[in-house]
């Protein structure tokens, strides 16, 4: 199913949910999208809880464009923006198009390991700063979401200090490209709370 990035202009809680399956592929290379963690401008675990900087600016910009950032000095995050403010971070994917080239990238790991992380998933697709601010929805990217609804796993984010137990991490059951496994205590996106 494709979509405008209008529709992202809402609850990165429900963007987090509904990207779980969607392609994603930067100069066509890429998967499919296996881990979300939304992130709010009320959380204070969120990037923008403080207000807006020249580090967070794409994150208070259009909805369904990248906001990506360097963790720790190390490795690059990408995120797609909701509504001011709030943004998704894309934990894991399950790679599909352009194996060789993110095996390269990430010197000839296995594929189960290719793209599970944030870190990981954007050196295997060559994200950097540069595509800060960009849509998600024009060339280089590619963004198409899901046509079927899948069994969805939810827990607590990971890497984080604050709001810690906060359930804003959603991950495809069952997948084996996943950042981290979910507790057994995870319940399915469509159970009851």
């Amino acid at each position: 199913m494709n979509c405008e990035p209008e529709t992202f202009n809402r609850s990165a809680l429900e963007v987090a949910r509904e990207l779980i399956g969607a392609e994603l592929t930067l100069n066509g290379i890429g998967g499919i999208v296996v881990e979300t963690e939304a992130y709010d401008l009320e959380d204070p675990a969120s990037h923008s809880f403080r207000g807006e900087t020249p580090r967070n600016r794409s994150m208070f910009g259009h909805s369904g464009h990248a906001y990506v950032y360097r963790s720790y000095g190390i490795h690059w995050c990408l995120n797609v923006v909701c509504r001011p403010g709030s943004a998704v971070l894309i934990r894991a994917l399950e790679p599909v198009w352009g194996l060789a080239q993110m095996q390269e990238r990430r010197g000839q790991v296995e594929a189960r390991l290719l793209c599970s992380g944030p870190g990981r998933l954007c050196q295997a697709l060559g994200i950097g700063r540069e595509h800060d601010g960009l849509s998600l929805f024009q060339p280089p990217f590619r963004l198409a979401m899901p046509s079927t609804i899948s069994e969805i796993a939810i827990g607590p984010r990971i890497g984080i200090s604050k709001a810690v137990d906060m359930p804003w991490r959603f991950g495809l059951v069952g997948s084996a490209h996943l950042s981290r496994r979910f507790p057994s205590t995870s319940t399915p996106a469509d159970a009851p709370s």
